[in-house]
């Protein structure tokens, strides 16, 4: 068996790893050609990723192939899609991404292939847009979904150890996919079919949005009644309630997956934990003790450790604090100043300003001294 993945980004280049680890022949697919040229030299393009830093020396090359062209992975007998999806300015899910690889796909496409799509999509995408793309090739294939689980940093250790949820657009699709999964993961689970499989991965990030979000409002609320949060979210945490962490909501998941039910359903609890969620930044900025002067913004990417600005509250909150007149200051240590400042911010590494934001849990230790002028968005000097 040969496997192509598509999409060789912070989730397609783990599984790709962890299938060739597992002795399979991988073919992997990517648009940037510089990153298939390192893999292939052996070279980890994602070094937030740890795990690879063994996997790509050892794989790349030999086990694990890449290339920009879809003719090279013409020899494959499945193809598993792993590639972004954004939500534009109105929250509307952009397929094109998924559509030009599908398209793609479609060309190199055998009788009895098989076609995995991992992207978090909007339920019902697999059996309708994707299937539809695939049935110009005219060929008798094989169409399911799996939803990546992973979390950046984790991604190597996810893919063998969380389980994995299968799910075709018929029951053939489905234990096909069950079989090629079973070759490389611990737990495999098919479900019914692949719409359901799209809603499980939907329903978690909802779930922690909404969670979030209520969070949210009992912090907002602890500090009305001067009460520690954190001592609350300690003692009232146990098997059956689970107090989430505060905080702004960043990253390519738990912002997005919200709007693939809010565009086409009545959820009005999911809705307002979105909006909830959003004004957070408000809400942290009202807290500066300071209404004019410098302020500096620690942790620009919507996670630390993670070199990603994908949905970062970070880029919303500094905009709200030049809007107020603030003069605005950023420094993460995923970023140098060159690259800050290419970003169209102004870069310190001082920080005797008049206040400061933690946006994430980055220069946890230089603040704890002066903590009394930083807003701690995310708790970590707690």
């Amino acid at each position: 068996m040969k496997v192509a993945v598509i999409g060789l980004g912070k989730a397609g280049l783990p599984l790709a790893s962890v299938i060739a680890d597992a002795g399979i022949d991988v073919v992997g697919i990517d648009i940037d050609s510089k990153r298939c040229e390192d893999i292939n030299n052996g070279i980890n393009p994602i070094p937030e990723e740890p795990e690879l830093n063994d996997l790509i020396p050892k794989l790349g090359g030999s086990k694990l192939i890449c290339s920009t062209n879809y003719e090279d992975a013409k020899e494959c007998s499945a193809y598993i899609v792993i590639v972004p999806l954004f939500i534009n300015e109105d929250k509307v899910p952009d397929l094109s991404i998924i559509r030009n690889a599908m398209e793609n796909v479609s060309k190199v496409l055998d009788n009895g292939d098989l076609v995995v799509l991992e992207t978090t999509v909007p339920p019902k995408t697999t059996e309708t847009f994707v299937k539809g793309l695939l049935d110009e090739s005219l060929k008798n294939y094989y169409l399911a979904y799996s939803p990546e689980r992973i979390m950046t940093g984790y991604s190597v250790s996810r893919y063998r150890e969380f389980p994995k949820v299968v799910g075709g657009i018929n029951k053939e699709s489905g234990e096909k996919a069950y079989s090629l999964y079973q070759l490389f993961c611990k737990k495999v689970d098919l479900v019914s079919n692949s719409r359901t499989a799209e809603m499980i991965k939907v329903s978690e990030g909802v779930y922690r949005d909404a969670n979030i979000a209520i969070a949210n409002e009992l912090y907002k609320v602890s500090e009305e009644l001067n009460v520690d949060f954190y001592e609350v979210r300690e003692k009232a945490n146990h098997q059956y309630c689970n107090i989430h962490l505060p905080g702004n909501v960043g990253g390519h998941c738990i912002p997005v997956y919200p709007w693939f039910l809010i565009n086409d359903f009545e959820v009005p609890v999911i809705e307002k934990a979105r909006e909830v969620n959003d004004e957070m930044i408000v809400y942290y900025a009202n807290k500066l003790k300071v209404k004019e002067g410098k302020v500096l913004v620690l942790g620009l990417t919507y996670r630390e450790n993670v070199k990603e600005l994908a949905y970062t509250r970070s880029i919303p909150m500094i905009k709200l604090l030049k809007d107020r007149g603030y003069e605005v200051f950023v420094n993460d240590p995923m970023y140098s100043k060159e690259e800050i400042e290419e970003l169209g911010y102004n870069y310190s590494d001082d920080f005797n300003v008049d206040g400061i934001i933690l946006m994430n849990k980055c220069f946890v230790e230089e603040l704890l001294s002066i903590k009394e002028k930083v807003v701690d968005v995310k708790g970590a000097l707690k």
